[in-house]
């Protein structure tokens, strides 16, 4: 979310730019409007500062490093198995019970499927 956020005020302040001709920057904003177009396909594209935070907090009793927590906000895991290869030592480290309770925190991120299924819902 955070570099999607910051190509977009890149992309914003080159188009505000008088400097368009350079081989250069046009490679680079050809590598950013693909890298934008890419991340607003994921969930990076839903998110936002709050929800990532409202998150970040419900995930706070389980322990988890700062790593951990990014890849669970990125790839929001579905499973039990997902969860295993997230968490090192899992294991030892939560319960069954707790691998549910991350999965239900992290599903109520918004999900790109649920937007897309809402816009073809208001399209037909």
């Amino acid at each position: 979310m955070e570099v999607l956020n910051i190509l977009n005020e890149y992309a914003n302040e080159q188009k505000l730019s008088k400097n368009k001709n350079s081989r250069n920057n046009q490679n680079l904003s050809t590598i950013t409007y693909e890298t934008i177009k890419y991340l607003s396909e994921t969930p990076a594209g839903l998110q936002n500062q709050a929800c990532i935070e409202t998150t970040l907090k419900a995930l706070l009793p389980f322990g988890l490093t700062k790593a951990e927590k990014l890849q669970l906000v990125n790839l929001r895991p579905t499973t039990a198995v997902e969860i295993s290869l997230i968490v090192e030592e899992s294991e030892e480290r939560i319960t069954e019970e707790q691998i549910d309770e991350i999965i239900e925190i992290v599903s109520r991120l918004p999900a790109p499927e649920e937007e897309q299924t809402a816009e073809n819902m208001e399209e037909t």
